[in-house]
């Protein structure tokens, strides 16, 4: 086994499909965090207030919401290469709306977010399937660190370039360009991937026999066990532990340049620089510590171990520096601490992005489908709730506690809960 892994490492059929969903992951990103940069000259040219504020940037989560079971299952039914084209080109041409639909009223803006979010709920759900079926155990670590790097680079892009896009072109061109890379990628994708590795004629005979020998590759049929699932422990530390992840997640990237710009006074540009620099440290994180923990399993260290030494490690760090946030007003120091918190967050990634391979492997986009649902809660009622905290408070210190608390009852619920084993059988 570890032979034909050596064999087929340096690049293969399967990393075609795990690098193409990390770039759709950072248009994703991109065109969800653009707004959160452009919101602040929005508010301006429109008259909103913070509440106004936050309902916009929490609308995208709505639609989100809503369609996060469905994409899950038609993802597990039709296949993830399907769903995740068709999805990709749905969202995109709704960030090319966005700017139409701001000039015509903000009810019209609340509802092209909504239907960016509809978009963008099938990309984990149908990636996760994918996976499922693409990536041998021994490689899921990385290969889910390099998936939500697309995050931290869509974050690192949508936060940069939307800024300096803002100041010298207006608010409204990175919509129109960002929308326009995700019908590129459609083309890109039909062309190379398919949906399971037996349809790949491209794909090499050392590849090919490394299918042969992993537990992978076939698509599953068999009905979810959600009375089952829904009876396990470990599945709802899962998904505790991912409600807690996505609250400070949602939080950072809806208000981090709101909070640079008018919690601490910088510039337009350079709130959007300084809110895209915690997810470059986000991103070497992320990358170099799945790497050490592939490595720890590899060499016999137990799955569970490792998994809650990242997940509850990682909480309880950050939760740490989102209270020492409270009451900083250097902005150089204000931006170290961020950085560390996200470093942090993306320990929790780590362990969290392959447990949901390890304790449900046969229904994978089902319970990223529910799990994803759940945690999807925070991007509404979280992001709406800093809102009001930072309206009745004029600071953002409730807003850090309260991400803090969620992070440390996460913790001790994964610590007491958390499983590395398949619970869906």
């Amino acid at each position: 086994m570890p032979e034909l892994v050596t064999q087929t490492a340096l690049w293969g059929r399967r990393h075609w499909v795990v690098a193409l969903c990390a770039i759709a992951v950072l248009i994703a990103y991109t065109d969800r965090v653009s707004m959160s940069v452009a919101a602040v000259v929005m508010r301006g040219q429109f008259g909103w207030n913070q509440e106004v504020t936050g309902a916009v940037l929490a609308s995208f989560f709505v639609g989100y919401l809503l369609c996060m079971l469905p994409a899950g299952w038609l993802a597990n039914r039709y296949g993830g290469r399907r769903v995740l084209v068709g999805a990709v080109i749905w969202w995109s041409a709704f960030t090319v709306l966005t700017p139409i639909a701001a000039v015509v009223s903000i009810n019209a803006l609340i509802a092209a977010r909504i239907g960016l979010g509809m978009g963008e709920a099938a990309m984990m759900p149908a990636a996760y399937g994918l996976f499922a079926i693409w990536v041998p155990p021994a490689e899921r670590t990385r290969a889910t660190a390099v998936l939500l790097s697309g995050i931290s680079v869509g974050q690192i892009a949508g936060f940069a370039a939307t800024g300096e896009l803002t100041q010298q072109f207006g608010w409204s061109v990175s919509f129109y360009l960002f929308g326009f890379l995700g019908l590129v990628w459609g083309a890109i994708w039909m062309k190379i991937v398919a949906e399971r590795p037996s349809e790949d004629l491209r794909m090499s005979a050392a590849e090919r026999a490394l299918y042969v020998e992993m537990p992978i590759g076939k698509p599953v049929t068999t009905p979810a066990p959600w009375r089952l699932l829904s009876r396990r422990p470990a599945v709802w530390a899962y998904i505790v532990t991912h409600f807690a992840t996505t609250w400070s997640l949602y939080m950072l990237l809806s208000w981090l340049p709101s909070y640079f710009r008018e919690g601490l006074g910088l510039s337009i540009k350079n709130a959007g620089f300084f809110a895209a620099a915690p997810w470059i440290v986000n991103l070497v994180v992320s990358n170099s510590v799945a790497l050490v923990a592939d490595k720890l399993v590899g060499r016999g260290m137990r799955v569970l171990l490792v998994r809650r030494a990242l997940i509850v490690g990682g909480l309880l760090g950050l939760a740490i520096f989102l209270l020492s946030l409270r009451e900083v007003r250097s902005p150089g120091l204000a931006l170290a601490l961020v950085c560390i918190a996200t470093g942090f967050l993306a320990i929790v990634l780590c362990g969290l992005a392959p447990n949901t391979l390890e304790i449900a492997p046969n229904h994978a986009s089902l319970l990223m489908g529910v799990s994803n649902t759940i945690a999807t809660l925070p991007g509404v009622f979280g992001v709406v709730a800093t809102g009001w905290l930072i309206q009745i408070t004029g600071t953002y210190a409730a807003a850090f506690l309260l991400a803090a608390t969620v992070a440390i009852v996460a913790a001790l619920t994964y610590l007491r809960w958390g499983q590395a084993e398949p619970v869906d059988r």
